[in-house]
């Protein structure tokens, strides 16, 4: 059954009143409350689990920051936020011109902002293709900044800013925890109220429309809270609302795709804000299967049932994996030589066989006559030649023929791959996260930031890791701070 709002009425009673309502308390919500707080706001927190987190307490810790951060100059990287804007741009389908450009010109503040919190940046620097190193180093290559055309559209520097666990070797998602658990320790230290187990059923609007309050149900039953200056939603995504997922992305709903994400990533939040006018923008997703690490694999080509490339093989996992779910049948395999061949340590990959020649590759893989055998043969003639990739402009790190034998193939299909992922995107806003009605209008008292809303983050072909991160507490800095200017 749809959401609906609570119109206010002389029935209604408020427990409690407050300046600014903050719905989920991840990277979104708990920057939002911190900075309404540093505002002079009184604030709520409603959290809907046992505690704050969310989705952001599982992720890999990498925040996207550029134009000359502290740890990219110390690594002699001189970053502009020209180049930022333009890497951003040219990756964002139907990008937001304003979001973005506020974005980079306010990404040395917000990484000094996060610095000012107790997140740590380690001051070293990760040259090697990987999803999410193992060391301390606190920057890293996390997007397409290298790949061909995005590297002759903007100068290619490395933006991945991983938030420091101290203690050597480190768990895949240690670096969200991490986080999280600062932010929570700032919300808690800053003044504001926290409420756990609290479930926002509705918002409370007034007869104009505007945003004044939202109603929760906790253990001990209902309650009513009003909102002098506004409620933020920072509830997460829909990935895991099958139901919503059929409707709005239907691959997020396949059996073969695993979700990514906290038990409350459900659309609820998405779902107050349709209820009070607001309207979806530029909904995708996120899934990956990567066949790196180890980095030496993308040497190797990448082809469809048909013995054909369709991606430069050293793209970004969620740009290639992208690709992959355009094939015929979502089919595709990872083609080694013995020279170049290892085991993907992450994406499950199988290996399929392996072949003294590409002939019998070609027939037992059931592609056409000749044709792989062809796209081994101009590729091996330019790598060996020239070092280069004229079809698809490979990195020339990784570009080598494929010439000693055995020759493998590895399966990167959707449903024999591992894919996971996530939702992008959601509820319309403007830069001051202020949710947007079908007309293009504020809708008076709602802000959204995060998995909910759609700012940057728009589809896995043009992600960058830590773009998700990075607007969430960014516009959730920006819900916290225009609500005390409201």
């Amino acid at each position: 059954m749809p959401t609906e709002t609570i119109t206010l009425n002389d029935a209604i009673h408020f427990d409690d009143t407050t300046d600014l309502v903050v719905v989920g308390m991840g990277a979104a919500g708990a920057s939002a409350a911190i900075e309404g707080r540093a505002a002079g706001l009184d604030v709520v927190v409603l959290e809907r689990a046992s505690a704050g987190g969310g989705s952001s307490a599982l992720c890999g810790g990498f925040i996207y920051l550029g134009g000359g951060t502290r740890v990219q100059k110390l690594n002699g990287f001189d970053d502009t936020v020209e180049d930022m804007f333009k890497y951003l741009m040219a990756m964002t389908p139907n990008a937001d011109e304003e979001k973005i450009r506020l974005y980079c010109e306010n990404s040395l503040e917000h990484f000094d902002w996060l610095e000012r919190q107790g997140i740590v940046f380690n001051n070293g620097f990760y040259p090697d293709k990987h999803v999410e190193h193992s060391t301390e180093d606190g920057l890293a290559w996390t997007g397409n900044e290298k790949v061909w055309p995005f590297s002759e559209q903007a100068h290619a520097y490395p933006r991945g800013h991983k938030v420091t666990v101290e203690g050597g070797q480190q768990e895949l998602g240690m670096g969200g925890r991490k986080m999280m658990g600062i932010l929570i320790k700032r919300v808690e230290e800053s003044g504001a109220r926290i409420i756990v187990d609290a479930n926002v059923k509705n918002l409370i609007v007034d007869g104009s429309g505007s945003v004044v309050g939202v109603r929760y149900k906790t253990f001990e039953g209902e309650r009513n809270i009003r909102a002098r200056r506004g409620v933020l939603i920072s509830t997460g995504g829909f990935a895991m609302n099958k139901e919503m997922s059929e409707r709005l992305m239907p691959i997020l709903a396949d059996e073969r795709v695993n979700i990514v994400g906290s038990t409350y990533s459900d659309g609820s939040g998405i779902e107050l804000g349709l209820s009070a006018g607001g309207v979806l923008q530029d909904v995708g997703y996120l899934l990956t299967a990567p066949f790196y690490p180890p980095a030496q694999l993308m040497k190797g080509l990448l082809v469809n049932k048909a013995g054909k490339r369709f991606v430069a093989e050293d793209s970004y996992h969620g740009r290639t994996s992208g690709a992959i779910l355009l094939q015929p049948e979502q089919t595709a395999y990872l083609i080694l030589d013995n020279a170049m061949f290892d085991r993907p340590l992450m994406g499950g990959q199988q290996l399929v066989d392996a072949w003294d020649n590409f002939a019998d590759m070609e027939r037992d893989l059931g592609m056409p006559a000749s044709a792989l055998q062809k796209t081994l043969a101009d590729y091996n003639a330019n790598a060996a030649s020239h070092h280069e990739d004229p079809e698809f402009h490979k990195y020339h790190d990784w570009v080598q023929p494929l010439v000693e034998p055995p020759f493998a193939a590895l399966d990167c299909s959707l449903g024999h791959a591992y894919f996971s992922g996530f939702s992008l995107g959601g509820l319309a806003t403007n830069a001051k996260a202020q949710v947007l009605n079908a007309k293009g209008k504020v809708i008076a008292g709602l802000y959204a930031a995060g998995a909910c809303a759609t700012n940057i983050a728009k589809d896995g072909m043009g992600y960058s890791s830590g773009t998700c991160v990075g607007e969430s507490t960014f516009f959730g800095r920006q819900a916290g701070i225009n609500a005390a200017r409201a």
